[in-house]
């Protein structure tokens, strides 16, 4: 598999890019990403929002809030649905242009290759 950042789109892809999607052609780093109904582009932070605490081993929120921050990317983003149920259909994927982080083309590519199951 490997690292990939994921997207979550306001903005009208098309069908079945409606939920989060994923690309490994931003940050690569596990990274969250969000595109408004405009068609801008922003990177979602929540370093920094929760706590460790010995006594549960685990987290608990402690009540910062999250940064959400524009990014200003030139280039072209292929992205992907993160679940693809339809089998017998081919996987899709998009092509997303960016001019200073706002969507100006969107390209929808077909993919030969079927999945698994």
């Amino acid at each position: 598999m490997g690292l990939f950042d994921t997207v979550r789109s306001s903005f009208d892809i098309g069908p079945g890019y409606r939920k989060n999607l994923q690309t490994k052609d931003l940050e690569c780093l596990m990274c969250e990403y969000w595109i408004d109904p405009a068609g801008k582009l922003y990177e979602v932070d929540y370093s920094h929002t929760q706590d460790f605490v010995e006594d549960m081993l685990g987290y608990i929120p402690n009540g910062r809030h999250g940064k959400v921050r524009p990014i200003y990317h030139t280039g072209v983003v292929e992205v992907y649905p993160e679940k693809w149920d339809c089998y017998y259909a081919p996987f899709p994927s998009c092509h997303l242009t960016f001019v200073d982080g706002i969507i100006t083309k969107v390209n929808h590519v077909s993919k030969h290759e079927t999945r698994n199951p």
